[in-house]
């Protein structure tokens, strides 16, 4: 499917920078491992962005996605703090749907900064801990998904959240986005090769290039590889939509039931390959599949609409969970979720503004790792 985002065309990076890790990144980081942990470890807070650009944005969906943040922003405030990236243009009405930043168990911080969209989860830094206990973030160099929306603001971000985060910024060479990888944090993780090995973020860049730098930056000794697909949305196939670690060993599934939606296949795809695979430790994966609703809410438009269930978030003993109106299917979800959670507390919302825009909470949020 065509993406309603407003697309743009940018020059391809040259090999010559794609291939090797930036000099900084050798130089301060070669003596100390670094390691990404599962989302479910401690946070130290969540980042998120206020935003919705009429230039991204339909006046319709506007309102409906500011109201979706300050709901997820408020939920997950009960469990951890959040810091929120806020547009100059939008603060004075953050500050008003807001209300009392200080009435939450835990405060929300409202942050002016200049961006696009609210896309964290892709335009945020991606942060890491090494082995002397260190918090850096990693700036994957966020090009709009292969240069398919205006991402002159958003570039910035990453660079901007390491700075008030006191992390060590962390640069690669690499195109990438937070939403294109899953680990476990023992070493595995999950990617699309749809989204990653693509030319329009690492141009002429092999697999084996791509694992190699990755796996350095991650924390990983083995990385298994869904086909996904290229082209029909405009992440070209984030993992997170259809595959996420419950716990080591431990993947919860996406499946599609739609049988003439391009995702009937590729979930199916996506099982296959996952129930053959084995994890860094040698363990054969568990899988927990999670079908997608039959309904979803179609005020907004369906054409770009994200109906899945795996974009939900862990923040400190809370599971932040979509709902869509589907009794069956948000039910469904709930159960598989809390028995793979059973400590956590789910919080189901309904986001159908940000659903619309082709995101999920997932996709809202980047978790700050407590070191």
């Amino acid at each position: 499917m065509q993406s309603r985002r407003q697309f743009i065309k940018k020059s391809a990076l040259s090999l010559g920078s794609l291939i090797s890790i930036s000099h900084a990144l050798s130089n301060a980081n070669a003596k100390h491992k670094l390691l990404m942990p599962e989302e479910s470890e401690r946070h130290h807070r969540t980042w998120m962005a206020f935003v919705a650009n009429d230039y991204i944005w339909s006046p319709a969906q506007i309102p409906a996605v500011k109201a979706n943040l300050v709901a997820i922003a408020q939920t997950i405030a009960k469990y951890e703090p959040v810091s929120m990236l806020v547009n100059p243009e939008d603060y004075h009405q953050a500050q008003q749907l807001f209300g009392d930043i200080t009435a939450q168990p835990f405060p929300i911080e409202l942050i002016e900064f200049a961006i696009d969209d609210l896309w964290l989860r892709d335009t945020g830094p991606t942060f890491v801990r090494d082995s002397v206990a260190l918090l850096s973030a990693i700036d994957f160099n966020f090009n709009g998904w292969g240069n398919k929306q205006r991402h002159n603001l958003d570039r910035q971000v990453a660079k901007f959240i390491a700075k008030q985060s006191n992390a060590a910024l962390i640069s690669t060479n690499l195109v990438l986005e937070g939403g294109c990888f899953e680990v476990d944090g023992q070493g595995t993780a999950i990617l699309t090769e749809s989204c990653v090995i693509n030319d329009n973020r690492n141009p002429l860049v092999d697999k084996q290039q791509i694992e190699q730098q990755l796996k350095h930056l991650l924390g990983l000794s083995k990385i298994i590889w869904l086909k996904g697909i290229k082209g029909r949305d405009i992440t070209d196939a984030h993992t997170d939509f259809y595959a996420r670690f419950t716990s080591p060993g431990e993947v919860m599934v996406n499946r599609d039931n739609y049988i003439d939606a391009y995702d009937y296949q590729i979930t199916r795809n996506n099982i296959a390959t996952l129930h053959n695979s084995t994890d860094a430790q040698g363990r054969k994966l568990k899988l927990l599949i999670v079908d997608t609703p039959a309904t979803i809410n179609e005020k907004f438009g369906s054409t770009d609409f994200a109906a899945g269930y795996l974009g939900y978030y862990l923040c400190n003993g809370a599971v932040i969970l979509q709902q869509f109106g589907d009794k069956f299917a948000d039910e469904n979800a709930r159960k598989i979720l809390q028995k793979a959670f059973p400590n956590r507390v789910i919080e189901q919302l309904v986001i159908d503004g940000i659903a619309s825009g082709g995101g999920s909470i997932h996709c809202a949020t980047q978790q700050q790792i407590k070191i």
